[in-house]
């Protein structure tokens, strides 16, 4: 159930951070979302490596979670701060370079079609990633395909199979 909780959350970030990178949320209000999302990921992160029962799968798992509350959690810290989320894209593309093995070992484990939606889920995250990198820290004017990139992603690795989960119809 935390997977389906967390890309829930990561799908209606993903997807309202798109509509902000193309000017339809301002500024002053996307921090809620990404404060939220973060501090959802960040509780299902924390409970994940240090909860009751918590084995070495578990750490992983949460492990990886945190990328995603460290990175909501930075965006909604920028839109504070008034930073320019040039360390953000730095972030970006450690996670980005992270996502590459990570999709290659969800294939390779890969025991049912949930597997393989998340081995092509960290493929997609991967890019992402990369573009923000590409986007804040290298400076490029890429900000239309990011944020329609988003918003598709948001829907396809998130939201979408975010509710399918938790309604119980997959995994």
């Amino acid at each position: 159930m935390w997977l389906g909780l967390s890309l829930f959350y990561v799908g209606a970030v993903l997807c309202l951070n798109g509509l902000w990178m193309l000017g339809r949320i301002a500024d002053k209000e996307i921090w809620v979302i990404n404060l939220f999302t973060g501090l959802v990921s960040l509780c299902i992160g924390m409970a994940s490596i240090f909860g009751p029962g918590a084995d070495a799968l578990s750490v992983r798992n949460g492990a990886l979670t945190l990328l995603f509350a460290f990175t909501y959690l930075w965006v909604a810290f920028n839109r504070f701060s008034g930073a320019d989320g040039r360390g953000l894209g730095w972030f970006s593309l450690f996670v980005a370079i992270t996502a590459v093995p990570v999709a290659f070992d969800t294939f390779a484990g890969a025991r049912s079609a949930l597997d393989c939606w998340m081995g092509i889920n960290w493929t997609a995250w991967a890019v992402l990633w990369a573009l923000f990198f590409v986007l804040l820290a290298l400076r490029k004017p890429i900000d239309r395909l990011t944020g329609v990139l988003s918003i598709v992603q948001g829907v396809l690795t998130g939201w979408l199979p975010g509710y399918l989960i938790l309604a119980g119809k997959l995994g």
